[in-house]
Formats: C-alpha cells, structure tokens, sequence
C-alpha cells in the first residue's frame, strides 16, 4: 500500500495496463486515495501513491484521475511549449501528395489548442490549504527527440533517469482556504533555480513540508539528472534535501515517500555507479529462444522488450538504486544494498517498511511487471525484518482474462491498524479457465508474527480478487468480480470478529450502470491513510456510511450521496446533482481532520459544478445549512466556443438495442438558415454482454464541452456538427461471442446513427465523415470497408488493421487465431482493402508501443490499399508514440484532419442518397454471407493494450490530486 499525494506528470498516453480499466479483473482497492479520488484525462495523467482500485469504486469525474501504480504509465502532455527548432510552413500545394514540412492548422483551431492549460490542484492533508501547480502548453518536439533506453517494456530517459518524456509543472502557488471558503492571495514556492522543471510533488503527512523533484535543463555535458527539494509550507521557502549535489533521485520506478513528517525514503542513483554498460562490438553468440520442455505460453506482442545480455546489464545500469533515509535536518543514511527497487510503502505506524524489487533471471519475452519479485518486511531505520515472497518470473500467465501470477499478489497494509499485512493468493493456478471454489483466499498477519504464528485467512472468494476498503475491526468491504460474466460483488465482512458471518452487500453485473449503488467515501487517517468513513445522525445508532454514485439514468447520470445503513441496506438520499442545467458530484470529504465517526451536522464536502457552456468549478459544501462557497474561479478556456450547442441523443438500432451520442453544433447554427453541416463522426467500439445494459445511458448531456488538443469537437470552429462518441456495442449474449457478429453490429450501429444526424436535418447525406483513434481507427476502416454507403471519408490514428499480427488476443476478444480463425480474418479491414473505395487517412507515431497497434500495421495496410489504387495518405509522425504530444506533431495531425476533410467532406460532390435504406442491400449481403461460416471456437485471450485511446477529455479542464 502506498501513501497519496504524491503526483507527476507523463506527456504521451496510457501504455503498459494490461486491461482497459473499466474491464480489470485485478484492480487493487486497497488504495490510501479516497474514494473520491479523480480522473483525469491522459493528457493531464497523474500519478499517486496507491491510488489503484476497482472499477466498481472508480471515480466519477472521468476528466480528473486518482493515479497508478509504482510502474508509472504514460500519458498525453499537460502542455508544453511553442518554441521549436523544427520550421513550419502554411503553404498548401492540393497536388502535392508528400509534404516535407511541420504545418499549422487554420487559426481557428490553432486558437484553441494553444490556450494556456489550467493549473492542477492539491489540498493539503489538513484540507486547509491549496496548491496550484502550474503547468505550460504543449511540449515541442525536441523533447520527445531526446534519446531513450527501450528497455523491459518501459521507456527511459538516461539523461535524467527516469522515465523518459515526462512532463512536469513550472511552478507552485499555495493558497490558504480561509473558513468562509475563499482562497487567500497566493504564496509562490520560491528557491530553486528559474527555469526548473518540477515533478513528484508530495505534502507530509502533517502538512507543513512539500517535497518535489527539480531538474533543469543544462548545457549539453551537464547532467540534468532530478534532485530532490523540500518546502517549508508557511513561508514558501525551498530548498535541496541533500545537502551532497551528488546525490540524484533515480525515479525509473519508485521515487521517495514521507516516512514520518521530518524524513524522507529516497531510491537515488548509487554513488558508485559508473559509466553505462558499452554495447559490444561482436555478440557472445545467437539469440536462442527454447520450448523443448513443450510448455504452453502464450504472449501478447510486448514492446521494448529486452533484447540480450547487454540490454539485461542497461536495464541493471538504470533500475537500480540506493535507498537513502533523508531528514530535513540533514541526515543521511544509506540502507539496504543497491537494487532495483519498484515499491517503497512505510506502514500506517511507521515502524516498518514494505520493501519491493526485481530482480534476475531477466525475460526477453515479458515485460519487468513479470520478472522475478521480492517483497521484504524492514524496520523504517533500515533493518531486515523477513522475508514475505520471492516469485519466480511469471513466462506463462494464461492470456484469458482474469488469469493472474501465481503466490502472494496485492500485498498492502490494512489501511486502519498499524502494521498488519494482508493479500491474496490464488487457488486456480492464476488460469482463469480453470473451475474451482474457492477461486482465492485473503491472508492477513502482523508485520512481525509470533513465532510458530500462521497467516490467517480473512476471506475466501469464488470469482476474482478485487480489493479490499477498510473502516475498522467491525466493518470492511471486500469486492470480486468475473470478467466473462460481467459478474460483480461486494462482501461485508468484520475483520476482527470471527464470530460475525460474512455476507454479500450488493452483487450485480458491471455492466449495468442504472443499478451501481455508489462507492464508499473514504476518509484520511491522520496516519496519511484512508478508511471508510462512519456518520452518525442524532439518536441515530445505525453504522452509516456515505455512497458516492454517478447516478445512471435514461435521462443522464444525476450523480448522488447517499446515507447508507451497511446493516439494514437503507438509504437516505442527502445530495444530488442538479438535473436541469449543471452537472454535479462529490469530490472529496473536507471534514475528515478529526478522528472518530463525522457528525452528519459537520460534514463538509468537495463538490465540482459545470454545465454545457461553464467550466468546471469546485466548490465546498458544508452541513447543516448547505452552504456552498466557490472556491474556484478559472476561466472560459475557449471563448470563441461559448455558446456551442450540445445535445444527447437517442437512438435505436434496427435490432432494437438503444443507442446514444452526444451531437455537437457550432455557435449560433441555426438550420433553418444554414441547413443541413457537413458532419465528423467519431466514436470507439466497446463490448457487452446484453442488449439492456448496450442501450443504457452513460454520461450527462450537462457536462462542459472540453476540448483536447487532438479533440474532433476542434471541427466546430470549422462549422462542422460533431457526433462525439455514439454508442457502438457489439453484442455477445449467453454463450455468443460479440465478435462473432462484429461487422454486422458495427455497420447496423453506424447506420442508426447517420440516419438519425440526417433526421434533425443537422448533417448533409454527403458530407459524413467518420474516424476514430485505436481502437476507433480499426472501426472507422471495417466502416469504410463495409458501409461505404455510409461516409464519404475516414481518418483512422493509431490504428490496428490486420488482426492475425495480434494472435493471442485483441481489444475484449477472448479467443486466439488458432480459436476464431474466421473471426479474425474477417474482422481485419486489410483482408479487405481490395474494398475500400471512399478516402482514407492514415496516421501514426512512428514509435508506437502498444502491443496491439504497432506503427507497421498502418504502413502495411496503406500499402495494400495503394495496391488496389484507394485513394488515401499516410503520416508517420517521428518520435511519437500512441498518442501524440509534442506542438509540431498535433499541430500537423491537425492540419492533416482539416485538409482531409475540406477536401473529401466539404468539397464532396458524389451521389449518396440520403436514403441510407436504399443503399444497404450490398453491406447487408456481405454480412450474411460472413454469418454463414460457422466460428466455433473457446479459450481465452487478454484485452489489447489499449491507450485511453485518444483521451478526448480535455485539456481545458482543471486537474485535481487530494
């Protein structure tokens, strides 16, 4: 377990998460993060200290984040900067195919982009403070050209040694929270030199120190390697914790963590470590890989993996660190010897630590979360306590979901004692195929046990571990779930009592968003971590804690709290969203300063408020009178866009299923006027396992518009009307795999939605266009290949085309090639691109490190499609990644985009009927005739790595880190 409020910054987006969140079997819910913890778009990703859990207890704010593991994740820039060696040039020769220049994208758009970001914000654990910490614009991309070490499926910078492309904040304002709920004038954090880059930035637990890392940018020969500073809160005042200039902060994994209010535990670059490893000139011999003992492992295609024995020693070189025991009065002592060391957790008492780390024999097939893993018990001063696990490397973790490693996994501390460890084992072998009850155990024992003292069992589960929210000996919420099922539950068990059975609170499908009851509101310990939180009501003897829900309704989500009696199950609904013109919900607890069960007459919260045209707001709310302050002020982000119009929509496919999407239209669009727009589709598939729970609502037609700066909604500065996001469920229910019907859904989704654009008489019959990101890009392809009747172009980022490069798995596909041959062939828009006959654009980074997107897959796709003579274009953007970060790069994709659409959707002349039913026979035949082949096939496959797959949220919205 790990302690929060700890945040940095990543530029590009999300990579190494073996399953979209919403779909991971394995979520740890054991975080110190409050239930309310926010998420925040990829671009603005943020990190903290054990603030992973399940989806069922997720956030509601999907443009705000609680953060990630110790492998820290990328994500798409903050911001960054315009200044930039590379030239760019406004000239737009139409008849030339290949351009060789960076290009800006009309003014409009540029406009919009270029905005300054807003600040990310963080209270102070005592919540009578605030940080403003500030952020720049987009990065240019001499950042992104910085050599990096691809090394065990992560990537690093060996300049700074750390995790390469980061981004980082320029400054910090603290602001004091008076008690009318105002903000004082700002205090800036002043000290360390102009110009430096900031990142890791932490409160103690009592609130009176900061600790950050600051780098800054040298000469060439200099080192820009992050050293660690602290500040004094009250005065503002920083300066370095180590007083040796020597001594660097080796952030590859782990950083630093407040041990107690006055120290620090530092991983930093061990003294002794020379220059890198050389690589040699003449290898030691072939690369040999060997499966003579017949083992059946089967991989994902990883990137970055390690290559040979040179990459394992540059691996070493980078990974390892020192652990070093820092004081603020300047003591400093060196504990343990070097390793690599990826997590570093004190427990709640700071006597002890968890100490985890990585070590040989290295894989050149896996990624370093997979390489063997030591977890020790030490006393806080440094000393060997015992030995907990030693896993050896996991080669061979089944690919079916909810397939795990074998041994002791989601090993934490209980949040609400002082040093008890708990975790969870399974009992399936980690293969998820295998049937058998109990499917895991939960383990519990002190940090020192008695001799001869055996783990305890806490619980037992039939369906997947999924983590655990403690309140006390009395009370803790334990939650499994199954993927295959969609299968859901929330135990109530009393961590101290054997003699109270265990019993299920809520069990429910994931799917079904209308039924989610609310997560628990969490509280701060003053120990920094975080317990359920109890409220009492006068003459009230029932143990209440607080739901926090997103509120799913056919009409939008209403987000709710709700007073809950875990005993009885009843409810008292004591807040809920405006449901005419805001959109609402609950952040945070604010009056969690106090020890004991919170006075229903003393609770304070952290709400945040936004409409259709109003930026997000955050406001504190407190009882018994309801007051409300503001206490946040941040303006329009893009003014030009004020008065867009905003719409949900509502649908229905012609099998039945309800389908929705958010329509977008300019400022001051009158249709009776201008008639009807040209219109930018663009959307991204997702799974289900029932028609009821595809046709459910999710979202709020109040929510701000916020654009990201590779956003689709950038269009309605061009006049465009937007369809952001309509529903695209592909079905599989009962034994029925969704694939299996995956163009036929696809195609009859994407019909429903045009013909309802064409309805309104908001979009021209000719002039629809449709494109996506990742994922989205596969389906904008299989549109163009299947429904050409549909859209007159598409642009597809990022995309996977040929299925057969991903044969153990891709997306939710739960079935190998070898399984569902058909299917993968048949889903693959290159086995088709014979035919494509309406534009395509193709974009890429050409450094692409999702598994499931490499950047071959859109070169091998355009040249097939150029073989059979489609009109298309493909851009390779140098140094970027999934996602794209750097100003050049987004400022091209954009251009690109505009010039696509100018050309092929504005200026489209060809015949379309705007009777979309008399042009479907043709796709309607070829669906059937692909129905006819028989795809019978079982087994299991994992998720494609997907990256928040273009993190269209938003820029312009603030970030928040409690």
């Amino acid at each position: 377990m790990m302690r929060p409020n700890k945040v940095y910054h990543r530029l590009s987006l999300l990579s190494l998460s073996l399953l979209p969140p919403s779909l991971s079997p394995n979520l740890n819910l054991n975080a110190r993060f409050p239930s309310s913890s926010i998420r925040t778009p990829a671009h603005l990703r943020t990190h903290s200290r054990n603030a992973s859990k399940p989806s069922m207890v997720a956030s509601r704010f999907p443009y705000l984040v609680p953060v990630s593991s110790v492998f820290a994740r990328e994500g798409t820039p903050g911001g960054g900067s315009a200044n930039t060696s590379v030239t760019f040039t406004e000239e737009d020769d139409e008849n030339v195919a290949i351009g060789v220049k960076y290009r800006l994208p009309p003014l409009e758009i540029r406009d919009i982009v270029d905005a300054p970001p807003l600040p990310a914000l963080s209270f102070s654990p005592l919540r009578d403070k605030i940080l403003f910490l500030k952020r720049r614009s987009l990065p240019p991309l001499a950042e992104l050209a910085r050599p990096e070490e691809k090394l065990a499926g992560i990537r690093i910078d060996g300049k700074c040694n750390t995790r390469s492309r980061m981004s980082f904040y320029t400054g910090i304002g603290i602001h004091q929270l008076m008690p009318d709920g105002s903000l004082g004038p700002e205090k800036e954090v002043r000290g360390f030199p102009d110009g430096a880059k900031i990142n890791f930035v932490t409160w103690s637990n009592d609130g009176v120190h900061l600790a950050f890392s600051v780098r800054v940018e040298e000469e060439e020969s200099s080192s820009s390697k992050l050293r660690v500073w602290v500040a004094d809160v009250e005065t503002g005042t920083a300066r370095p914790l180590f007083q040796s200039p020597d001594i660097y902060l080796n952030a590859v994994f782990d950083n630093y963590v407040w041990v107690d209010d006055s120290t620090l535990l530092v991983c930093t670059i061990p003294l002794s470590r020379g220059d890198p490893p050389k690589k040699p000139l003449v290898p030691s011999g072939p690369k040999i890989q060997s499966n003579e003992q017949k083992n059946v492992i089967q991989l994902r295609t990883f990137q970055d993996l390690l290559k040979d024995e040179y990459d394992e020693d540059l691996f070493d070189y980078y990974a390892t660190s020192q652990l070093v025991l820092a004081s603020l009065d300047g003591t400093v002592k060196e504990i343990g010897t070097p390793a690599v060391y990826t997590s570093m957790d004190p427990s709640p008492d700071e006597k002890y630590l968890l100490i985890s780390s990585i070590h040989r024999p290295y894989s050149f097939i896996v990624p370093c979360g997979r390489f063997p893993k030591k977890v020790d018990v030490w006393t806080t001063d440094g000393k060997f306590v015992r030995e907990l696990c030693d896993l050896p490397l996991a080669e061979d973790i089944p690919i079916a979901f909810n397939s795990v490693r074998k041994g002791m996994r989601s090993i934490n501390w209980r949040a609400d004692k002082p040093s008890t460890i708990y975790w969870a084992e399974t009992q399936d072998g980690g293969d998820a195929k295998v049937e058998v009850s109990p499917r895991d155990i939960i383990y519990t024992q002190p940090a020192e046990p008695q001799e001869g003292e055996q783990p305890k069992i806490l619980h037992i589960l039939d369906l997947r571990y999924g983590g655990i929210s403690w309140c006390d000996d009395s009370l803790a919420l334990v939650y499994e779930s199954w993927y295959k099922t969609r299968r859901t539950r929330t135990w109530v068990i009393s961590p101290g009592s054997k003699d109270v059975s265990p019993r299920i609170l809520f069990d429910r499908s994931s799917e079904d968003v209308y039924s989610d009851p609310g997560s628990p509101m969490l509280r701060r310990t003053p120990a920094g971590t975080y317990v359920i939180a109890k409220l009492r009501k006068e003459n009230d003897e029932g143990a209440n804690i607080l739901l926090n829900g997103n509120g799913a309704t056919p009409e939008g989500n209403i987000p709710f709290l709700d007073l809950f009696d875990i005993n009885t199950g009843s409810k008292e609904r004591i807040w809920e969203s405006d449901k005419e013109k805001y959109y609402e919900g609950v952040v945070a607890l604010m009056s969690d300063e106090k020890e004991g069960d919170i006075c229903i007459n003393d609770l304070k919260i952290l709400t945040s408020k936004e409409s259709k045209t109003e930026n997000t707001q955050y406001y504190i709310q407190s009882w018994p009178d309801r007051k409300l302050c503001q206490i946040t002020d941040f303006p329009h982000p893009y003014p030009q866009l004020a008065s867009l119009q905003k719409e949900m929509v509502r649908y229905q496919r012609k099998d039945g299923v309800q389908l929705t999407a958010t329509l977008y239209l300019p400022p001051g669009y009158d249709p009776s006027k201008e008639g009807p727009l040209p219109c930018l589709v663009w959307s991204y598939p997702g799974e289900f396992k029932s028609k009821d729970a595809a046709g459910q609502v999710r979202g709020s037609p109040n929510e701000f518009a916020g654009i990201g700066p590779t956003s689709a909604l950038l269009w309605l500065a061009r006049r465009f009307a937007i369809l952001s996001g309509p529903t695209i469920p592909i079905i599989g229910e009962g034994d029925e795999e969704a694939n299996d019907r995956y163009v036929e859904q696809l195609v009859s989704s994407a019909e429903a939605a045009v013909e309802e654009v064409i309805r309104r008489g908001v979009a021209h019959p000719n002039k629809i266009a449709v494109g996506g990101h990742s994922y989205g890009a596969f389906m904008t392809a299989n549109l163009l290949v299947h429904a050409p009747h549909l859209f007159c172009c598409g642009i597809a980022r990022s995309g996977a085309y040929n299925r057969t490069l991903t044969p153990f798995g891709f997306q939710n596909e739960d079935r190998t090639l070898w399984e569902a041959t058909n299917t993968y062939v048949e889903m693959s828009p290159l086995m088709s691109a014979n035919k494509i006959k309406k534009p395509i654009l193709l974009i890429h980074g050409e450094e692409d490190n999702n598994p499931g997107t490499l950047t071959m897959q859109s070169d091998r796709f355009f040249n097939a499609l150029k073989g059979h003579g489609a009109l298309c274009r493909l851009v390779i953007l140098p140094f970027e990644s999934h996602g794209y970060a750097a100003r050049e790069s987004i400022m091209h994709v954009l251009w690109e985009t505009d010039r696509w659409l100018q050309k092929h959707c504005v200026s489209n002349t060809s015949e379309v009927s705007a009777d979309i039913d008399t042009s479907k026979d043709g796709a309607s035949n070829e669906v059937a005739k692909s129905e006819k082949k028989a795809v019978g096939a079982s087994g299991g496959s994992a998720a494609e790595l997907t990256d928040d797959f273009e993190s269209e949220q938003l820029h312009s919205k603030p970030t928040l880190l409690m």
